[in-house]
């Protein structure tokens, strides 16, 4: 096995920083001896569950990232208002329905982090993802995969599903490239 980085000894330097620093604050020492298998493993873990990784697609537009997050976060205190105003309001007429929302993307980090936002949106939940296929073959990827989202209210489902696509699935394509 190929390892793609830099290092071969050290494949994911992010995630081996990372289990130092945590290894030492949950210790809560900076002695010799947790320096030591502090820094051990946190080379020998990522070299053991290497093969257990599946790639993911790279952040290619950062700055985009940190502009989505900031749309997600105004999104979600927007969002926590208008269910607010749903449920203590006068007019409880709700009206909630499942809906399915056909996707673009196609790798599992793009998808999930599209599901986690409809979900952290207050209103919205992801409910499931699936793939559809007329027949699929063993090994073989799916033509389109749909997002299932229960609303709370739901007014307009094309204005819905084009809402997400556009503000979330959109920005996500650009992230990711893909």
């Amino acid at each position: 096995m190929r390892v793609e980085s830099r290092f071969r000894w050290l494949p994911t330097p992010f995630r081996s920083f990372l289990l130092f620093a945590v290894w030492l604050l949950l210790n809560n020492s900076v002695s010799a001896g947790h320096l030591i298998l502090g820094a051990v493993l946190a080379v020998v873990i990522p070299l053991i569950t290497l093969p257990f990784r599946t790639p993911q697609p790279l952040i290619l537009r950062p700055g985009l990232a940190f502009r989505h997050l900031g749309l997600v976060l105004f999104d979600i205190i927007t969002a926590n208002l208008q269910v607010a105003i749903l449920i203590l309001g006068p007019n409880k007429k709700l009206n909630p329905a499942f809906v399915k929302v056909p996707l673009d993307l196609k790798e599992a980090m793009p998808i999930t982090i599209l599901a986690s936002t409809v979900s952290l949106t207050p209103g919205t939940v992801s409910a499931e993802v699936f793939p559809w296929a007329e027949s699929l073959a063993p090994g073989e990827e799916p033509e389109q995969y749909y997002l299932l989202i229960h609303v709370l209210n739901l007014k307009d489902e094309a204005e819905l599903i084009e809402t997400i696509k556009s503000r979330y699935e959109a920005p996500l394509k650009e992230i990711f490239q893909c």
